[in-house]
């Protein structure tokens, strides 16, 4: 494996009246990584929040490693706002029609890592030729938008695959899942490749969120 795994929780499982205390807890079981996922209502058929949230977690305290999704439909328009927002990583989907390779570079020279992601129905092929210029890649294994959907197994060729690039081109990113992640699933993705995980619904409501933090930390 190219990198040790990591877990991602997912702030949208947290408790919206209290997102802070929602990184928090994440933080207090040893994860370094926070996902924040941003929808636009638009690309996907629900809303989450903006630049501001990332923005009040740092000024609350916040030292996680922000990695922050743009669900959006012109997610060009808006990365300054999350990299100064306090945004460490931001991933683009390929989907939608803009410059993606620009939009990438323009990340990179904001400070932030960039990551592409991919939805379901979207072939890997979508972004073989951009896999030199991105620090991770995101695979979808549920259709975006809600939490609580159920894993696709039909994704484990896709990260098999984007791991064999991976290891043939000798590049670096990370491989990262999100949807329908729990402690079975991620060791399935694990397998295939993946390296990083975001966990939502099962994190937040595991009875004990130390184990499981441990539990993904400790796959082999």
């Amino acid at each position: 494996m190219a990198f040790p795994p990591i877990l991602a929780p997912s702030l949208l499982a947290g408790d919206h009246a209290h997102l802070a205390d929602s990184a928090k807890i994440a933080a207090d079981v040893g994860t370094d990584w926070l996902h924040l996922d941003i929808m636009d209502g638009h690309f996907v058929p629900n809303f989450s929040f903006g630049p501001e949230v990332p923005a009040a977690l740092r000024r609350a305290g916040s030292k996680q490693f922000f990695d922050t999704h743009l669900m959006l439909d012109e997610p060009q328009r808006y990365i300054e706002p999350f990299a100064k927002a306090g945004a460490d990583s931001i991933s683009i989907h390929i989907e939608p029609a803009y410059d993606h390779a620009a939009t990438l570079a323009r990340i990179r020279a904001l400070g932030c890592q960039c990551g592409l992601v991919l939805n379901p129905g979207t072939p890997a092929t979508a972004i073989e030729s951009l896999l030199g210029q991105v620090d991770l890649v995101l695979v979808m294994t549920v259709q975006p938008g809600f939490g609580g959907q159920p894993f696709r197994r039909d994704m484990l060729p896709k990260l098999q695959q984007i791991d064999r690039w991976r290891r043939e081109k000798n590049l670096k990113f990370r491989l990262e899942v999100d949807g329908g992640i729990d402690l079975t699933t991620a060791q399935e993705c694990r397998s295939a490749g993946a390296d990083t995980f975001v966990a939502g619904t099962s994190f937040f409501r595991a009875g004990d969120r130390q184990a499981y933090a441990a539990a993904i930390a400790g796959m082999a």
